[in-house]
């Protein structure tokens, strides 16, 4: 006889997480099948195009719900794609809606599933603290996201060319967002200046990750000369741009070397 235990504590978080997962997914899409019925039976084109653009929202939505998913498996993630991805969603919800600019300079890098995750769950909050409190004043906003790697070490660095002082009471904001930080083995530091602001999240890799990225790297190393001359380019590329407030990554277009 099988005793099923009732306690939900009982439950793995992963099974909780899932569950959770599949309910708002289709809650969301449940949403946009309503709205997107109610577009088609109003009149007025008026009317029509509030309603497209509240499924446009919704669709945005549910990009980054489906990006900031528990992964499953144990398959190492090109966090570059993941954060691309991730970004993109982040665009159609809420940056375009802004008129905030998202832009990437990202390196392959390989990060175990969970690990990635944590990532993309700091990335997220990190882009979201910025379109919501920096202050662009009259310019247009823009927030990068620069992904590197320096031997063991993962730099994840998020700028805009918003200033300071409407930030100063929401940094309490991080506080969870520093936790998973340190879940990483790593940590969050900021940085001001007159027109721009600087969030870095630092932490190492696991040996794992050490291994495969050792391969990655190798394998660009023997790529043909072609290639390595493509990246080359495109490191000039960065560094031949103004020096601004913010530096290149502000006005890089969405770069990514990930696979």
């Amino acid at each position: 006889m099988t005793v099923l235990n009732p306690d939900p504590a009982g439950l793995q978080e992963g099974v909780l997480l899932r569950e959770l997962n599949h309910r708002v997914t289709n809650g969301v899409a449940f949403a946009i099948n309503l709205v997107s019925a109610a577009a088609i039976r109003v009149e007025g084109a008026e009317a029509k195009c509030a309603l497209s653009d509240v499924v446009e929202l919704l669709h945005g939505y549910a990009d980054v719900h489906r990006a900031l998913a528990t992964p499953a498996g144990e398959t190492l993630i090109h966090a570059a794609t993941y954060l691309r991805k991730l970004g993109c969603g982040m665009r159609r919800a809420v940056l375009n809606r802004m008129n905030i600019e998202l832009a990437f300079a990202t390196q392959s890098l390989a990060l175990e599933p969970e690990r990635c995750w944590h990532l993309g769950l700091i990335v997220h909050e990190l882009v979201m603290h910025a379109a919501r409190h920096a202050c662009f004043d009259a310019r247009a906003g823009q927030i990068s996201i620069k992904l590197t790697r320096t031997g063991a070490l993962v730099n994840c660095v998020i700028l805009d060319n918003g200033s300071r002082p409407a930030r100063d009471v929401s940094d309490r904001e991080l506080r969870i967002t520093r936790d998973i930080a340190r879940a990483l083995g790593g940590r969050i530091e900021q940085g001001f200046g007159a027109e721009f602001t600087s969030i870095v999240l630092s932490f190492p890799l696991t040996e794992r990750e050490r291994g495969a990225n050792w391969t990655i790297a190798s394998r660009q190393m023997k790529a043909p000369r072609r290639t390595r001359a493509a990246a080359s380019n495109d490191a000039a590329y960065v560094s031949c741009r103004p020096a601004d407030a913010l530096g290149a990554l502000l006005l890089l277009s969405d770069r990514t070397d990930a696979p």
